[in-house]
């Protein structure tokens, strides 16, 4: 996201649009994260670090190819960019036909899909579980079949996503994830303290696929409201259509390689001890956190404007995506600060409670740490990416995906096992055999870091093939450098409280972090930097009125 070498040739402003959108974005998602955190915590509270934990999370994740392959992020590249210059030149009725095509042939495809996924299940358990035995096994078959329907579902509500994003409608598409969290709290919540473990992560099940229909279903009346020329069909003889088809075939093929890097870290999670499946579950809850909430709400807001600024000049289009990155580097970095010094107070106030004690919190918080390293790489690649899929080239963010993946998987597996060694395998530890914490293995921690680097090899690669298609691209170095002192400081502050007091970690984590983004925000305003001095003048003129 920082370029060292160069500034930007010109100042990066951010287009008031752009800022507005993305903080609607913001907004929808943080609702949805905050309800998901509940979910997190009710989740630690109920199951800790134990196999039900594993089964629940490797139960959630085989299903989510659907998702990951067909959903938000497949559409973003091939669906968005065409829709919304369809919607930009006035071609209401071709927008209409082009939406329902694609409606139609997602809702096909997510059928058979699903219907294949429930009949394989025991397979993609052997294959991406190959640790789980017994009734770990068994609790996850029968849980990815319940799930895989879910996942249908969520695919096509990515495209209601698509079709309210094209028309600027921001907040409801990121704000219905909610319902999907409720659906989960309630069934915890009501089936919780009578069910025994292996029962309720079955529950647990039903509830996540209730709510993929209502994540769905709260939708779909603004969709047909705003498109009002829908008309669901499975033709493809639309050159949009096909347009988007030709996109959508590059862009699979990235997410699926993302996918197949997910489930490479399960399946290595799941030959270490009990528990690591769950425990980089716990840390990538809290570390897709800010890269949802700060590199997925800019990408996604300006993806529209930046496909209808397609035919422009690459200036306007290279000037909109430094102010991009800009925005997302003011908040990622003291993300990443506040992860790496003070990541124990934000694992302890969300989950340390229940079965899950101080040592889970500690083992989560250093494989947060771990993924930590790729955090501002991952968040400027999302806003890379959407720069590169509104040129309509989705094949270079493909290739560049398969880089990181590879690079992440062999990374992963080389410093797993430094911690830890792998019996099944026939695997002894490394060089780091001896550090563990309180006899617990940090193999999670190696392979969470083998990924924190991958992602900086993937946004060097995009970052320079970007900058020969439209010209320097960056935050700038002398604001990331102020960020970073910012940053700094605002964890001083945030170690100084954290001397103070020593109450509950959920009161402790709400004084620590107070001060840390109080100081933050002040020393950024006082330092120049223009989203600090924005929220000042915000301030001020709240106070005079």
């Amino acid at each position: 996201m920082t370029n060292q070498t160069e500034e930007p040739t010109e100042p990066a402003p951010a287009p008031r649009d752009g800022v507005r959108s993305s903080s609607i974005v913001a907004a929808g998602i943080l609702s949805s994260r905050i309800v998901g955190l509940v979910r997190e915590a009710a989740f630690g509270a109920y199951f800790g670090t134990t196999e039900y934990a594993d089964v629940f999370r490797a139960g959630l994740r085989m299903p989510n190819v659907l998702q990951v392959l067909l959903g938000e992020g497949t559409l973003s590249a091939s669906f968005i960019p065409v829709y919304s210059e369809l919607l930009h030149e006035g071609k209401k009725e071709e927008a209409g036909k082009t939406a329902g095509a694609i409606f139609g042939l997602l809702m096909l495809a997510a059928g058979v899909l699903s219907l294949i996924g429930i009949l394989l299940a025991p397979l993609l358990v052997t294959v991406l579980a190959p640790g789980f035995a017994g009734e770990r096994r068994t609790l996850t078959i029968e849980v990815v079949r319940i799930i895989f329907p879910m996942t249908g579902t969520l695919v096509l509500s990515a495209w209601a996503l698509g079709i309210l994003n094209s028309h600027r409608k921001f907040f409801l598409p990121y704000f219905a994830p909610v319902l999907w969290n409720v659906a989960i709290i309630a069934t915890l919540v009501f089936f919780g303290r009578g069910m025994d473990l292996s029962d309720l992560v079955v529950a647990l099940a039903w509830g996540a696929l209730v709510g993929g229909f209502l994540q769905l279903l709260v939708q779909l009346p603004t969709v047909l409201k705003l498109e009002r020329n829908l008309r669901i069909s499975f033709s493809t003889r639309l050159a949009s259509v096909r347009d988007v088809l030709r996109n959508t075939g590059p862009t699979v093929m990235g997410r699926g390689v993302v996918q197949v890097s997910s489930y490479i870290d399960m399946f290595l999670a799941s030959l270490l001890a009990a528990g690591a499946v769950g425990i980089i579950g716990y840390a990538q809850t809290l570390y897709i956190l800010p890269v949802s909430l700060f590199g997925m709400s800019v990408a996604a807001a300006e993806l529209p404007e930046l496909a209808r600024k397609r035919s422009s000049p690459v200036e306007e289009l290279r000037l909109r995506a430094n102010s991009g990155l800009e925005r997302i580097a003011f908040f990622v970095i003291p993300s990443f600060v506040a992860f790496i010094l003070l990541g124990d107070a934000i694992v302890a106030a969300l989950y340390q409670r229940g079965e899950f004690e101080r040592q889970d919190t500690l083992l989560v918080y250093f494989t947060l740490a771990a993924f930590s390293i790729g955090l501002v790489a991952s968040t400027g690649t999302r806003l890379f990416s959407s720069t590169f899929f509104a040129l309509r080239d989705t094949k270079t963010p493909a290739r560049f995906a398969i880089i990181r993946v590879v690079v992440a998987a062999i990374l992963g597996m080389t410093l797993m096992i430094q911690f830890e060694p792998i019996p099944r395998l026939g695997i002894p530890a490394g060089i780091f055999s001896d550090v563990t914490l309180n006899g617990e293995t940090l193999g999670a921690v190696g392979l969470a870091a083998g990924s924190g680097v991958a992602a900086w090899i993937e946004w060097i690669l995009l970052r320079r093939r970007l900058k020969a298609a439209i010209g320097p691209v960056g935050a700038g170095g002398g604001k990331v450098a102020r960020m970073i002192v910012s940053a700094l400081l605002g964890a001083a502050a945030g170690w100084g409280v954290r001397y103070l007091i020593d109450v509950d970690p959920l009161i402790d984590a709400i004084f620590i972090f107070g001060a840390y983004g109080i100081v933050y925000f002040a020393a950024a305003s006082i330092l120049g930097l223009p989203e600090a001095v924005a929220v000042r003048n915000r301030l001020k003129r709240i106070v005079r009125r």
